[in-house]
Order: C-alpha cells, then sequence, then structure tokens
C-alpha cells in the first residue's frame, strides 16, 4: 500500500504505557523524581516529556514558557540562564492526589534533558520540541548519545521542529497532521490522508469532543500507523481504549494503567503495585 512504512522497534511491545510528564498525577512533572518513579516504581515503558532551551542554550525538560505555574520561581525560561532555571524548586506547586504538597520539602529541580537521556538508558523518551530553538539543542544530545532508535521527536507544531527534519529516529504526528488524518478518515469517498509520521499521538478528547474511536485506529493501523492517545486517566476509559487496540495511552496516573494492563494482558504488576490485592 502506498504510504506505508516498515515501524520501528520504538513502537514495538503494544499496548505500551506511557507516563505523561513522568505520571503527573503522582509526582512533580517533568522532573527526575517523576520519571524514575515512573519506571521504577510503575514500570512505565516509555516517558513522555516536553523540552524549551535557556537564554544560554540549555535543553531543559519544562513544558510551559515561564517557571510560574510549576515552581517557586519566576520568568520565561528563553530568558533564563541554566543556572537560574537549575535553582527553581519544581516540587514547590506540586499537589499529589490526596491533596498534600508531598514534595515541597524535596527541591526537585528542572532537569536538562541530557540528564534524563542519560539516567534512563533503558527507557524509551517522547519528547515534544515545544519552540523552534529548542529543537537544534535536542537532536544534538540525542546523536551525541546515539540514541536514535529511543527518542522520538515530537512537535504540535510544525515549525517547532522543521529545522530538524533529517532526523533519523522515531517522528511523531504534528497536530495539522493529526487533524487532516482525522477529517479524511471520516469522510465517505476521500482518499484518507497518511501523515508522513510513525505515530499518531491522538488526544481522547479536544475541546470537548471525543476524538479516539475504533473507526480512527483502524483506519490508522490499515495504513501501518500505530496510535497512541493522551491523556487518560480513568481505568474504564483506558479498557475501552484497549478493546479499540491502541497502541499506547498516555497517562498522569501509571498506577492505574498498569493495574488495567495486568488485567488485560497480564503483564506483571509492578513494583508499586506487587503484593496488592
Amino acid at each position: 500500500m502506498r504510504g506505508r512504512r516498515p515501524g520501528r522497534t520504538y513502537l514495538a511491545g503494544a499496548p505500551l504505557l506511557v507516563a505523561h510528564r513522568g505520571g503527573a498525577a503522582l509526582a512533580p512533572e517533568n522532573t527526575m523524581a517523576a520519571f524514575r518513579r515512573a519506571v521504577d516504581v510503575w514500570g512505565a515503558d516509555m516517558l513522555e516529556m516536553d523540552v524549551r532551551a535557556t537564554k544560554d542554550g540549555e535543553i531543559v525538560v519544562l513544558h510551559d514558557a515561564t517557571l510560574d505555574r510549576t515552581t517557586d520561581a519566576r520568568g520565561a525560561v528563553r530568558d533564563l540562564m541554566w543556572q537560574e532555571v537549575s535553582e527553581a524548586d519544581a516540587g514547590y506547586r506540586f499537589v499529589d492526589i490526596e491533596g498534600r504538597h508531598s514534595f515541597r520539602a524535596s527541591r526537585v529541580g528542572i532537569p536538562r534533558f541530557e540528564d534524563v537521556l542519560v539516567a534512563f538508558p533503558g527507557t524509551r523518551l517522547n519528547v515534544e520540541a515545544k519552540v523552534a530553538d529548542a529543537a537544534p539543542g535536542l537532536v544534538d544530545v540525542v546523536l551525541r548519545h546515539g540514541a536514535e532508535s529511543r527518542v522520538l521527536v515530537a512537535a504540535q507544531y510544525e515549525r517547532a521542529r522543521r529545522s530538524v527534519r533529517g532526523y533519523g529516529g522515531p517522528w511523531g504526528a504534528s497536530a495539522r497532521q493529526l487533524r487532516a488524518f482525522w477529517v479524511t478518515h471520516r469522510l465517505p469517498g476521500v482518499r484518507r490522508y497518511t501523515p508522513r509520521a510513525d505515530v499518531l499521538q491522538i488526544p481522547d478528547v479536544w475541546k470537548g469532543r471525543r476524538v479516539t474511536s475504533p473507526d480512527l485506529v483502524a483506519a490508522a493501523h490499515a495504513r501501518n500507523l500505530p496510535v497512541h492517545v493522551w491523556v487518560v486517566d480513568d481505568a474504564d476509559r483506558m479498557h475501552e481504549l484497549l478493546d479499540m487496540k491502541v497502541d499506547g495511552i498516555q497517562t498522569d496516573r501509571p498506577d492505574v494503567l498498569a493495574r488495567v494492563l495486568h488485567e488485560r494482558t497480564g503483564r506483571p504488576l509492578p513494583p508499586g503495585l506487587a503484593g496488592s490485592p
């Protein structure tokens, strides 16, 4: 079939447990503490994260343009030096599922992407370049460590990664590509669009509208495109998505998804759930 790709080992082992921002409901998002818990405690297959560039060119793991929402500091990342960013307490504002500021005294920092890459040599990373000035530095780090096979470069907008279009590792579909696929798979008589990407990372709900459906997943699979759905924290919905044969679920609750995957596939319980009823 025209447009088919051979697939990548990066996407093997479906259905995959993807810890969104490291499991943002259980530990401060996009921090080493979250990533470590996701892998060591909840058995995540893949870590999802976001990167930006500091004023002096360090690639740091942070979703927002500023430090304001997630840390005790303020200011735009692009206007701050790495030393300034590294001093922010990224656990200060975190509230856990029991309503506690359980990381406030832990001095959890914002990590450099390179530190995450080195700390988890056996883990696949799904990395979204939030802005164009982060993409070249991101890919440079990946190439220096020979990690192309386990780092997917994602971007909501193509302009954020246009400069690294020649990247040889896995590539996620952008928002524009997702919209085109979603529209064409629903219109009778219209030739279905196949994006130049290795995986569709689809929001389960977008602006109040359910996006993921059995027909969409089947249409993607017919074009050799795996489907990863974000962000799903409810166990019942996880089961529904697995019924649709999705290939991965991004979640802020890796503890919940680990149990669901154990129930559905016999996947071993991770250390965080071992011995629980």
